[in-house]
């Protein structure tokens, strides 16, 4: 007897993500093809995986180490579209993300793939700005990419999320390692990039601030 072929790479995506909301069979058989050996199906999974993340993430809960191993597939597209599903995640309980750090890690620093790389430092400042313990866990990274990729395309963006990261329950330590890091940028670069990174430099505690 063949085996029930659930949803194609040529579905709408839409379509599908909205059925398996309701459908806990086809919602795994989702995630079951983002581990399967056809990478066009593989890609039209993470994306109907993000979908649904984006109207009902808590479906996915259960499905947090399938993500994760997601993370290390070779195609950008599963990898971007999963690491923004994480980062809705970071909302729904950010425990889940302790399993995709890992790839998180590997993605910030992928070679060929801005968006990906992007996608990565966004989930990492989300998890980071959570609390104060992972804030610190997450900065040596953090740090290294606003370092490594200032000047790039997806730069503005980066340091959109890591305001985020300062104006959420980052560390003192954190705030002020951030300040030091935008500070000349804040002084002397222009436009959106002097705005944004006068905006994190602000998010450092007072007592800091105020020196000279």
């Amino acid at each position: 007897m063949a085996e029930e072929v659930l949803f194609t790479a040529d579905d709408d995506k839409d379509e599908v993500a909205a059925r398996a909301i309701g459908d806990p069979k086809l919602l795994a058989a989702v995630v079951d093809a983002l581990a399967g050996e056809s990478r066009r199906l593989r890609q039209f999974a993470a994306s109907v995986v993000h979908e649904v993340s984006m109207h009902d993430p808590a479906q996915l809960k259960e499905f947090a180490a399938e993500l994760a191993d997601a993370l290390h597939r070779p195609e950008s597209q599963t990898r971007w579209e999963v690491l923004g599903t994480f980062e809705v995640l970071v909302g729904v309980d950010a425990r889940l993300v302790d399993k995709a750090l890992a790839g998180a890690e590997t993605a910030l620093h992928d070679e060929e793939s801005g968006v990906v790389r992007l996608a990565a430092f966004r989930l990492l400042a989300a998890y980071g700005a959570t609390t104060a313990h992972r804030s610190d866990r997450v900065w040596p990274l953090i740090a290294e990419a606003v370092r490594c990729y200032h000047g790039d395309d997806e730069f503005p963006a980066m340091l959109a999320s890591l305001y985020r990261l300062v104006s959420g329950n980052a560390s003192d330590a954190v705030k002020l390692a951030a300040a030091d890091l935008m500070a000349f940028d804040a002084e002397s670069g222009k436009g959106l990039l002097k705005q944004r990174a006068a905006k994190i430099v602000a998010c450092a505690p007072k007592t800091r601030r105020r020196k000279k």
